[in-house]
């Protein structure tokens, strides 16, 4: 089965709702131009404009980024978490011949078809290179640091985050996660959106 990206569920919401891209930009706050990109080019800079996107159409985040639905449980075995990446964000600030492999932040999730859900629990792998602007939205994240060593800004706010760590927070206040060192960094990451 093909994988729908967010930016081709987005488009078919606008259709299904006759709301154009400028109505979308309007209500989200998110430039017409960066939902274009979204939905055409399949781009997705961060969490934050998906979940006031959602937020302008009245729809849940998992929405967006679901293939299809599951009612009961939805067990994610081991091995399956590297098959089930749903975006990249943060794209490296240099892309050179050498790092062309280097893909940011890697979401990887883990309930990508439980129904009904207002929590995104994701595997986030961070590259060493990876670059994340600050991002602010409604709800709350927790984080927990599976390896290496992660950096987090929060408002203002400084902390570097070792494996064994975690970290809960607001998502109002402007924050990002990043490599503290040359390492690569794997996070457990639960996106918590209000309906």
């Amino acid at each position: 089965m093909a994988t729908v990206t967010p930016g081709e569920h987005i488009a078919e919401l606008r259709r299904t709702y006759s709301i154009s891209r400028e109505t979308l930009s309007e209500r989200s706050g998110i430039p017409e131009e960066l939902i274009a990109k979204i939905e055409n080019e399949g781009l997705i800079p961060d969490l934050a404009p998906l979940i006031k996107i959602a937020r302008a159409l009245g729809v849940r985040l998992g929405t967006l980024l679901d293939d299809h639905e599951e009612l009961g449980p939805v067990i994610t075995r081991a091995g399956a978490v590297t098959a089930s990446e749903r975006f990249v964000t943060g794209l490296p600030q240099e892309k050179s011949a050498e790092k062309k492999d280097h893909q940011g932040l890697s979401f990887k999730s883990l309930a990508a078809d439980k129904n009904g859900r207002h929590m995104e629990p994701f595997i986030v792998d961070i590259e060493s290179d990876a670059h994340q602007e600050k991002s602010a939205h409604e709800g709350e994240e927790f984080i927990h640091v599976l390896e290496g060593n992660l950096f987090l800004e929060y408002g203002t706010v400084k902390d570097t985050l070792k494996a064994g760590d975690s970290v809960y927070y607001d998502s109002i206040v402007p924050h990002r996660v990043y490599s503290a060192d040359a390492n690569p960094v794997r996070i457990l990451a639960v996106i918590y959106t209000p309906v």
